[in-house]
């Protein structure tokens, strides 16, 4: 029981992440590129299974590759590409028996509400948005504008984005990724908090 609330509460530590990068490299030194090349194959793999949020089950599933990895020390069985998206299948499945259980990811109530995207309003709970809106106010005005620069643009122009931002702030794409992914998960907490508090 323990270890499955430790493994429910698990969030990436820098020395996870490294590894994760080291491992994903595999042959050479690639300073981030194998990680945003992976991550975007798993967005277009959950993009064309109509997922609602496939940026962020792309970050869930390097996650788990990454937890993965923590527990076990190495991975062998399989080349990197191939166990991401075996572990992306298991993540799709889950989606799938949680669909019920969404009304948005915390991602894209972040793209919707900071870029103004057009959205239908039967998706989206007014009591998040509201939530997300004093969460972000709360963030210092470098973490604001790291994680608004974050998530813009789609697909190659998002990557494109971030690698102007992590030279922007003079950080390594992974150091971006790193804090990009802490901020998040500030911003989702402090959500969550604000919701049942309401």
């Amino acid at each position: 029981m323990q270890k499955t609330n430790l493994k429910k509460n698990w969030v990436i530590s820098e020395n996870a992440f490294e590894a994760l990068l080291k491992w994903l490299d595999t042959e050479k030194k690639s300073d981030g590129e194998c990680y945003l090349e992976i991550h975007e194959r798993l967005f277009n793999y959950f993009d064309r299974k109509n997922c609602q949020n496939p940026d962020e089950l792309a970050d869930e599933t390097l996650n788990r590759v990454a937890r993965r990895l923590e527990e076990e020390g190495k991975l062998e069985s399989e080349t990197p590409a191939k166990f991401c998206y075996i572990t992306a299948k298991f993540i799709f499945l889950e989606s799938l028996r949680n669909k019920e259980k969404y009304n948005i990811s915390i991602d894209e109530t972040i793209e919707n509400t900071l870029f103004n995207k057009t959205y239908d309003d039967k998706t989206i709970n007014e009591k998040r948005l509201n939530c997300l809106e004093v969460c972000t106010n709360n963030l210092d005005l470098v973490n604001r504008e790291l994680i608004f620069g974050y998530y813009f643009g789609e697909e190659r122009i998002k990557i494109e984005n971030r690698r102007k931002l992590a030279t922007k702030f003079n950080l390594s794409v992974n150091a971006l990724s790193i804090r990009a992914c802490r901020i998040r998960e500030k911003l989702k907490t402090c959500v969550e908090k604000c919701i049942e508090e309401k």
